[in-house]
């Protein structure tokens, strides 16, 4: 009985680690696409969707901004870590998606 219990509180922290992770997707795509409507720029939209990660997340991070039409979209995409943050990941990422409208400079 206690390896089907222990089986069962490591599937329940993965699948804790992989909403953990849609969750630090998503607001790292907010923050970028932020940075960006705010600065008018790409360098200042990759920064900030990195620095509101975590470092056990930081290495696998991927940040893409685009302006197009007046509107600003992030993409961030992350490794979901296998077991451990900061340790190896699985072979699929998690994207996190935001989009705003850029603000008028006067």
């Amino acid at each position: 009985m206690t390896p089907l219990i222990i089986l069962t509180l490591v599937l329940l922290w993965q699948f804790v680690l992989l909403g953990y992770t849609f969750t630090l997707a998503g607001n790292a795509a907010d923050e970028a696409a932020r940075a960006a409507t705010a600065s008018q720029g790409q360098a200042a939209c990759e920064e900030a969707g990195l620095q509101h990660l975590p470092s056990a997340w930081e290495g696998g991070a991927s940040v893409r901004c685009g302006v197009a039409g007046g509107f600003v979209t992030a993409d961030v995409s992350l490794e979901v870590p296998v077991l451990f943050p900061g340790s190896i990941g699985f072979p699929f990422t998690v994207e996190g998606h935001a989009g705003t409208v850029l603000e008028e400079k006067d």
